[in-house]
């Protein structure tokens, strides 16, 4: 139970306001989407639309499914008026605010329609299907046939903003993209089509007098009593919903001027610079304010750290963190009490500080364009290769010779790594860093380390006999290869920018690569790689080793000659088949 409960409140520290509006918002995607598709069958006939419907209908309206569908539209309109509240500044990027108004108009969009359709067949059991709604936008009410059209445009683009939003950070969504961006043409441009596809038909139809005798009834639109009776509480519910926009940008007012009866405090950056903003905004918004640079990669949505600052002197008297900073700050290992979240810290008094994260400005910038380059966390499979004598072979030549014999045995390692799919990433003296997975699942990238190492041997087999004549002894390495969750992304300063990653599963592998001299073997590989590649677990002697900065022993497995490698993956891949 204990554990239970540790669980249940992690999960609720680890929720935010955010969250819960995007899980609201995919469950009303989905709606959409499904929608969309139905709206699609037109370009096949309205019978088509009319048997697509029936199972649109039957799913929506299951009783879990449609509880389940109107909390969320529910709670994502409240949340989507109180972002409109709680948001200070405007100024983070276009596409933001963007989605804001676009998902603030749909609710006044929609309004008419669901009550037309929904409330109508609630309240007086109306059968209004696709024949009449298509009678009404073509023949009866044309104008709001480009009400409607505008609803759908508003919703489809709101909708995939938040999904972009949603998944730009995601390891697979540079793979995914093409295809997202197909759907997303795709399937309003079909849906669209099959609107006036299926309108013209009925309106074809609709001049025959037998089709609107059965198509017309009362039971199906309803008299006009009904409507009016209809028309009124849509009426009633569209001014309800302005006035709650307009309440929330009246607090919004009444907040401001409470700010600025409350006192103005001053903000020292760590630069020497101060300004002074009201009480009550954040750190982070306070220095777009005034224009004043700040790392924040995910907008101030609490998602990332690189917003974070130290507190200088005091810092008892700051407000407490929120489940969500403190959760973000747990994350990343930070317990210090002077260290917050600029984008979550409201000072209610002077605050100095300096950030622990320098904007990226010029060069920077360009790199951060890729999706990669701002920081994700990722499982990737880290490969440390490392040159051994590397120290006697420099005592005896010039150092260009021990230069050439260096940069030939990483050109060697980074063919190999290359041919099996990684990335060379790191050359520090003799020693390389290379990575795996950042295209692959962590099946293959496992795999693919494995084939690496092997080919690495028999790449400096072939060096060894190529500088035969010129070398005492061939030239020996050591790999350590261990995968796990990292932070992949650019790190450096201004034109010294480089891509990497960063993690305990990194030091890992640069430790069991260490521990290869010590073991007298080639390689030594965590009994995860082997364990995620399908290797059998006789195929590699196991052992325990005690690795630095760990309190348990990690198993690992012994690989004497590396060479062997890649017959034992291909062996497993086999079984597999």
């Amino acid at each position: 139970m204990a554990t239970a409960a540790a669980h249940i409140s992690e999960f609720v520290r680890a929720t935010s306001v955010r969250q819960v509006r995007l899980v609201c918002g995919l469950i009303l995607f989905s709606y959409v989407v499904s929608h969309f598709l139905n709206h699609a069958l037109g370009n096949i006939s309205v019978e088509a639309m009319e048997a697509g419907v029936y199972y649109h209908i039957a799913f929506w309206r299951f009783l879990p499914v449609a509880i389940l569908f109107y909390t969320a539209a529910l709670t994502h309109m409240g949340l989507g008026v109180y972002a409109l509240y709680q948001r200070r500044q405007f100024r983070w990027r276009t596409i933001e605010p963007l989605q804001l108004v676009l998902g603030l108009s749909v609710p006044a969009l929609v309004m008419g329609h669901v009550i037309g359709v929904r409330l109508g067949q609630t309240l007086y059991e109306h059968e209004k299907l696709y024949p009449q709604e298509l009678y009404l936008f073509f023949v009866a009410s044309p104008g709001r046939l480009w009400q409607m059209t505008i609803l759908l445009l508003i919703a489809w683009v709101h909708g995939c903003i938040g999904i972009f939003f949603w998944l730009r950070l995601k390891p697979f969504f540079p793979r995914a993209a093409p295809y997202l961006l197909a759907a997303a043409v795709l399937i309003p441009t079909l849906a669209l089509l099959g609107i006036y596809q299926g309108g013209r038909s009925v309106a074809f139809e609709a001049d025959d007098g037998e089709w609107r005798t059965h198509n017309l009834t009362p039971r199906q639109v309803g008299t006009t009593a009904e409507a009016a009776t209809l028309d009124r509480i849509t009426g009633g519910f569209t001014i309800t919903y302005f006035g709650l926009l307009g309440l929330a940008l009246a607090a919004r007012g009444v907040r401001a001027w409470r700010e600025r009866r409350g006192g103005m405090i001053a903000l020292s950056y760590g630069n020497g610079k101060t300004v002074r903003v009201p009480k009550g905004l954040s750190v982070l918004e306070a220095s777009l304010r005034h224009n004043m640079p700040h790392a924040s990669v995910c907008g101030g949505r609490a998602r990332c750290s690189t917003c974070r600052i130290r507190i200088i002197g005091d810092h008892a008297t700051l407000p407490e963190p929120s489940q969500r900073e403190a959760f973000v700050l747990t994350r990343v290992g930070t317990n210090d009490p002077s260290i917050r979240l600029a984008c979550q810290l409201r000072p209610t008094s002077d605050l100095s500080f300096f950030q622990l994260f320098t904007p990226q400005t010029s060069a920077a910038s360009a790199h951060a364009s890729a999706p990669a380059s701002i920081g994700q966390e990722r499982y990737l499979v880290s490969l440390f290769v490392d040159m051994r004598g590397s120290t006697q072979l420099a005592e005896k030549r010039l150092p260009f010779d021990t230069v050439f014999i260096v940069n030939r045995f990483l050109g060697a390692v980074s063919q190999a790594v290359i041919e099996n799919g990684g990335q060379p990433n790191q050359f520090v003296g003799d020693g390389m860093l290379a990575l795996f997975g950042l295209t692959a699942d962590p099946q293959t990238a496992c795999r693919q380390a494995l084939k690496a190492a092997s080919s690495i041997a028999t790449h400096i087999d072939e060096l060894n006999q190529l500088l035969s004549h010129d070398l005492r002894q061939p030239i020996r390495f050591g790999i350590g290869i261990h995968g796990g969750e990292v932070i992949i992304g650019d790190i450096g300063y201004r034109d010294h920018i480089v891509f990497t990653a960063l993690g305990d599963a990194v030091n890992v592998a640069a430790r069991l690569q260490d521990m290869t001299k010590t073991l007298a073997c080639e390689a030594i590989v965590s009994d995860e790689i082997r364990r995620s590649a399908g290797l059998a677990d006789d195929a590699l002697p196991q052992q325990e080793v005690a690795i630095r900065g760990r309190d348990e022993p990690m198993a690992v497995r012994v690989v004497t000659d590396a060479r062997e490698l890649a017959a034992l993956v291909d062996r497993s891949e086999r079984v597999a088949a």
